[in-house]
């Protein structure tokens, strides 16, 4: 499971370091390779194996709407697969560093069965609106039915 937040850089040619930590929940499943693609304004990044996990639940859904079309074509066709060089980075192809807008500082953030790339700008707008959506009785209600 992948877990806690890191601060990293990108380089020039779009190389970015993957954290020990995450490395080791990667190693374990057995590549070494991870499936990136793009949502909510940052990247997703997904072993092999809970990538196929995805793709099958997509393809097996009876739900056919415009609108799961459209998300199937632009997330699984926005996919790449990332492969680690010696130094245990990955290359994040130049459609989705400009799509997430990547200058030089980035935020890995885990989220259990996946991680988050995260351009640091962003990233701290995100951590402003959850900032804003715990004012929200409604969010604080669903965060406590957590046991949190």
């Amino acid at each position: 499971m992948f877990r806690g937040s890191s601060f990293q850089t990108i380089d020039i040619k779009g190389r970015l370091k993957i954290p020990t930590r995450f490395l080791g929940t990667i190693k374990k499943s057995g590549s070494n390779t991870i499936i990136v693609s793009r949502m909510d304004e940052c990247l997703v990044a997904y072993t092999q194996a809970e990538w196929f996990k995805i793709e099958t639940k997509i393809l097996t859904l009876s739900e056919k709407s415009a609108s799961l079309r459209r998300f199937r074509r632009i997330f699984i066709g926005g996919a790449f697969e990332c492969n680690f060089d010696k130094q245990s980075r990955i290359l994040i192809p130049p459609m989705l560093r400009q799509y997430a807008q990547f200058k030089k500082d980035i935020v890995l953030v885990g989220v259990l069965n996946h991680f988050e790339i995260w351009s640091r700008n962003r990233w701290e707008d995100e951590n402003s609106r959850l900032e804003k959506d715990m004012l929200k009785e409604e969010v604080r209600n669903e965060i406590a039915s957590l046991g949190l």
